[in-house]
């Protein structure tokens, strides 16, 4: 079903703050699930000395159906979504959580008075699966990409009915998989966040650290609240921070006629960068030098533009020509690449 809050934010007296514009966070949580105690610590024990395991049962509140962000203007906030198929059928009362944020106000609460359970008979069918974009630190990065040992997995969502991080059906949790390894499979229902006003869209970053030197996979798979599939999967390189390395060095357009950008990628976030391309013709005359030092904030630098003019300012002839890319970082590592590129008339 789909479900519809509407609420306020109001002062200690419960008087709506017409004031208050700023955004808030809703937490809708299932009904209450019993739990046993692991017994992890053998506390206690008989009159003959032997450890008599001590199992306690409790209730706990935790499988998320829905986590948001909505818009709150002039006191007031909205917000959809549609329930999970992974709920437990029996009716109950769940619970949603609220904290809000205006820059200069916090505000939290609760609400408890109201029922989850059954199914909607109703409902629309859906049997598509989310559509996933998989990058590691941003958007810039492309299949293959180079990063550092401690990039971050950054991944994007879009269903029509949301995506599933309830945690109650087996199997329908947000994974990822590093190298393969799928008994190793990373948990990734608690990074899922959806995107402001929306329930349809959502994205999660979480850190991976100290991965090995060289080539690595990556694969994502998450079910919408129909629970059906969709996964992703890219590929990249890891080179150490303390070794500056660059890699997919390009211009584009390429081939152009008036104006191209050159690009690259390297594992030096956060720092400045000494950049130089020279570009030369087949023969190794110089012509055209870019010089730039650039604070380069993530694992892509560019665009660096030319408009296909020599050093004198004059359009140089249709070609083939090469270029060398030249980095050097603040620890004074160097590094050389050479590529080409094509100009039309």
């Amino acid at each position: 079903e789909k479900v519809t809050v509407k609420g306020f934010v109001a002062n200690e007296k419960g008087k709506k703050l017409s004031d208050f514009n700023g955004v808030i966070y809703p937490l809708v949580f299932d009904k209450a699930s019993s739990i046993n105690s692991l017994n992890n610590d053998n506390n206690f024990w008989d009159s003959m000395g032997t450890p008599v395991p001590v199992v306690f049962r409790f209730k706990s509140q935790k499988n998320i159906l829905f986590k948001g962000k909505a818009s709150v203007k002039n006191g007031d906030f909205e917000y959809s979504f549609v329930v999970p198929k992974d709920i437990s059928y029996s009716l109950g009362k769940g619970r949603i959580s609220h904290y809000g944020e205006n820059g200069e106000t916090d505000a939290s609460g609760y609400f408890e008075n109201f029922f989850i359970g059954g199914s909607d008979s109703n409902a629309v069918a859906d049997n598509s699966g989310p559509r996933i974009q998989l990058f590691l630190n941003d958007e810039k990065f492309v299949f293959g990409g180079v990063t550092n040992e401690n990039p971050k997995l950054f991944a994007k969502f879009f269903d029509e009915n949301g995506i599933n991080t309830a945690g109650n059906g087996i199997g329908h949790d947000i994974v990822a998989v590093l190298d393969g390894n799928s008994s190793k499979a990373i948990l990734l229902n608690d990074y899922y966040e959806a995107e402001i006003n929306s329930y349809q869209k959502g994205y999660l970053r979480y850190p991976l650290a100290d991965l090995m030197e060289g080539k690595h996979s990556l694969s994502i798979r998450a079910f919408d609240v129909y629970n059906n599939s969709g996964e992703a999967q890219t590929e990249f390189i890891v080179a150490r921070e303390a070794n500056l390395a660059l890699d997919h060095i390009l211009n584009y357009p390429n081939p152009f006629t008036t104006q191209t950008a050159f690009y690259f990628e390297h594992n030096q976030p956060g720092q400045n960068l000494d950049i130089s391309i020279q570009i030369f013709t087949v023969s190794g005359k110089l012509i055209k030098s870019l010089d730039s030092y650039v604070f380069s904030d993530t694992f892509r630098a560019g665009p660096i533009f030319w408009d296909g003019r020599d050093d004198f300012g004059d359009k140089i002839g249709k070609g083939v020509y090469v270029y060398k890319l030249k980095v050097i970082a603040p620890t004074g590592q160097v590094v050389n690449k050479f590529e080409k590129l094509v100009v039309l008339n």
